[in-house]
């Protein structure tokens, strides 16, 4: 075992032979404490040792198994790929043929899938003989799958050290707040919350591991409010792993009295920009939410608000392990718990990882985001206008969905939107530009906008597998809609 991985592994013996009967696993029925956790992590990892394999793959939901396997992976010092629920059968099958997944463990609706790729089922395991190795660095010991722009999932290949390292930082962060149980509402192979639910078992907690389904939670971002509240109505957790989106729902529900966020002590928010006016109206109400920043290469989280350090509109301070600089222009680069290389790539990571974000540091080192680089924009009045802050602003205030913004060469920026609901009216759509643009200054703000027929998909190829915009695909789609000579059907 690695040094992180000894000192987990010694942790979670540390709680199993204290044995006061703390609950370490809540799935959907099943409670587990932490001795029995150990024992089962146990009795995996001699199963996994028979199997005599390097590579195992989970396809599970959300549960005690999926934890559970999990642990026993890492602790036998194997590699393990986790596929996410909302990937396409061609991505599930193009990162287990490049990965030489060798077992799978997934769940029965995946069936028929894994024949048509090769394996065949025994006991709990699908199995596939590989032949030779995958270009994969010497002591990988988690692969996540990040789809990029490409929609070709890219394989970022990381040590047990470095994921170890961040979850143990993610449970220091969080320490003053004392979370006793955690509730995973993200699906585990989003790395940023096995990370959480890592740092929930080092902390002696209760990780709490609904599937999707008891969740209301489908695929990449489909979600059923009134499920979600009840499962956390029913389960009152102290901590929460959301993205921007839940977040928003949270507040709103909160807002409306349907949410009581008086048992959450520490709500980390991240995986996309956050607006400032959505975390004030969010602290307004209760809630303890702390903006974070991360990226896979990074073994997830390298920036964090917290308890007593905390700046809202900034993503907060570089966590102990990393080192956080900016280039000539703005782009932060981060060293420390650096990704060992792509799978498949034979180059050598830098050591200084170029983000592609732009950003400033205050005087007290909390970080704050300016967008992507690569998104960039130059109105033609010569601005420059990064679209994700402009996106983000627009699709915080609760009527607008999804929002693309562009403004290339053009004197005003058009904005495509698309509502919450399907009876949000034009006016209704307009008064929230209208918010928005309060908070923007001139060259940045929405001058038109366009109502679309039909929201941005992965189905439609408009979106990524992780709910990202294809941006040239976008343009392409509705470049007549952009152009400044057609704008018949905007309004301003």
């Amino acid at each position: 075992m690695s040094p992180e991985t000894r000192r987990f592994h010694a942790v979670l013996r540390g709680y199993a032979e204290r044995n006061d009967g703390t609950v370490a696993l809540w799935g959907d029925t099943l409670k587990m404490d932490y001795t029995a956790l150990f024992a089962e992590v146990t009795y995996r990892q001699e199963r996994l040792r028979a199997e005599g394999v390097k590579v195992v793959a989970l396809a599970l939901d959300n549960g005690v198994e999926a934890m559970l396997w999990d642990l026993a992976i890492l602790f036998e010092g194997l590699t393990c790929l986790t596929l996410p629920p909302f990937f396409s059968p061609a991505q599930r099958a193009h990162c287990l043929e490049q990965s030489h997944a060798e077992r799978v463990i997934a769940e029965p609706y995946l069936e028929a899938e894994l024949h048509a790729g090769g394996y065949r089922k025994t006991g709990d395991f699908w199995c596939r003989a590989f032949e030779g190795r995958p270009s994969m660095p010497l002591g990988t010991a988690k692969v996540t799958f990040t789809s990029g722009t490409t929609g070709t999932p890219k394989g970022v290949c990381l040590s047990a050290d470095s994921v170890l390292r961040v979850a143990r930082e993610l449970q220091q962060a969080s320490h003053t707040s004392d979370p006793r149980h955690h509730l995973a509402l993200l699906p585990l192979a989003i790395l940023l919350e096995n990370l959480g639910c890592y740092a929930a078992l080092y902390a002696g907690a209760t990780l709490s591991l609904p599937s999707q389904k008891s969740l209301g939670i489908q695929g990449a971002s489909a979600v059923d409010a009134a499920r979600l509240l009840g499962c956390l109505a029913v389960r009152q957790p102290h901590s929460l792993i959301l993205v921007p989106q839940l977040l928003l729902m949270l507040v709103i529900a909160a807002e409306q009295k349907a949410f009581n966020p008086q048992g959450l002590r520490f709500a980390a928010v991240g995986g996309a920009r956050v607006s400032k006016a959505l975390l004030l109206r969010a602290q307004q109400l209760g809630v303890p939410v702390f903006e974070g920043y991360g990226l896979s290469e990074c073994a997830s989280v390298v920036c964090l608000n917290r308890p007593g350090a905390q700046r809202p509109g900034s993503v907060g301070q570089p966590l102990p392990h990393v080192e956080i600089r900016l280039a000539e222009d703005g782009e932060v680069l981060i060293k420390g718990s650096t990704l060992l290389g792509y799978l498949g790539q034979t180059e050598q990571p830098e050591q200084w990882w170029p983000s592609g974000d732009l950003g400033t540091f205050d005087e007290d080192g909390f970080l704050y985001l300016k967008g992507r680089k690569k998104h960039q924009f130059v109105t033609s009045y010569g601005r420059n206008v990064n679209p994700d802050w402009v996106e983000a602003e627009l699709t915080q205030g609760g009527a607008i969905a999804q929002a693309f913004v562009y403004g290339e060469a053009l004197p005003e920026n058009h904005a495509l939107l698309w509502p919450q609901r399907a009876d949000c009216t034009d006016a209704q759509l307009a008064t929230a530009v209208a918010l928005a643009n309060s908070g923007l200054p001139d060259y940045a703000q929405v001058h038109r906008w366009t109502r679309l027929e039909e929201p941005f998909t992965a189905a439609n190829g408009l979106l990524t597998a992780n709910g990202r915009p294809r941006r040239d695909a976008i343009v392409a789609r509705y470049q007549s809609r952009l152009a400044p000579a057609l704008n018949e059907e905007t309004s301003s």
